[in-house]
């Protein structure tokens, strides 16, 4: 059995402010070190319940915040950016699962850590053949494309709600409860890993059992909608070959299918950002 762990950092245990997952700020050593646990604890959880080998992506901002040399070594890691795939690099490698760590919920929800889709500073929402989707959602059908379920998801009570109502009964570990943007109840680090060794432990087991919901698939072609924060944005992502603005904040492209739909909005992305 062969998985995926694909790693972001707001939904780790005990973050609750861009703080703790900003480069060269004093706050990001530690919660690199919180990152590395959960992560670690979803390693031990799957290898203990049978998997045989484990890729891990560091998925947040420059994919270079897992600490190298205190990860299990028994797993391979895609860090580093850009990569083809991105938040979930590795998952072409004909894998049998996906669990994504540390996630957080989509932009606009309420009570939950550090809230946003893709760009904090750049994206309102995102639509997937009308279907309005966060991170969980975009990942999840960009592994669905490799015919790779997602069965487990780890953060706030948020995301995994946002998780089970994307990707249907899904293995959860629910690490903080928020009560605001960038406040949250926390388990203690401790409790909070076993909550996630375990869920990755249960995961294994309903894969072996064919227990697990099928992959999230978008049909294709894949019409992707992008909302900006404002107009001048979508005035420079409207550059993109192919693009048609929608409204003032609005654009939409369509295609062939999901690696090429996430390419596109990255690239959109990056031109609304110039």
């Amino acid at each position: 059995m062969k998985l995926l762990i694909a790693v972001d950092m707001e939904g780790i245990s005990g973050v609750v402010n861009w703080d703790q997952v900003t480069p060269n700020h004093p706050d990001y050593a530690i919660a690199r070190k919180w990152m590395v646990a959960d992560v670690n604890a979803a390693i031990r959880g799957a290898f203990d319940a049978g998997a045989q080998e484990i890729i891990v992506t560091d998925g947040h901002n420059l994919g270079n915040n897992l600490l190298i040399d205190e990860l299990d070594a028994r797993v391979r890691l895609n860090t580093g950016t850009p990569s083809t795939l991105s938040m979930v690099q590795g998952i072409q490698e004909n894998l049998n699962g996906a669990m994504f760590i540390g996630y957080h919920a989509r932009a606009g929800t309420s009570n939950a850590i550090l809230d946003h889709t893709w760009s904090s500073g750049t994206i309102a929402n995102v639509w997937l053949n009308n279907r309005l989707v966060g991170e969980v959602g975009l990942n999840a059908a960009l592994c669905g494309f490799y015919n790779t379920a997602v069965m487990m998801v780890s953060g706030d009570e948020a995301v995994c709600s946002e998780a089970i109502e994307t990707l249907g009964s899904i293995e959860v570990a629910v690490v903080k409860r928020a009560s605001g943007r960038t406040s949250a109840e926390c388990l203690s680090p401790k409790l909070a890993q076993e909550k996630i060794c375990e869920a990755a432990a249960r995961a294994v087991h309903r894969l072996s059992a064919g227990d697990i919901p099928e992959p999230f698939r978008m049909n294709q072609p894949v019409e992707v909608k992008l909302e900006f924060l404002n107009s001048s944005m979508a005035d420079r992502a409207i550059l993109l070959p192919g693009s048609r603005r929608l409204d003032g904040r609005r654009i939409s492209f369509t295609a062939d299918d999901m690696p090429l739909a996430t390419t596109g909005m990255r690239a959109a992305i990056t031109l609304a950002r110039s």
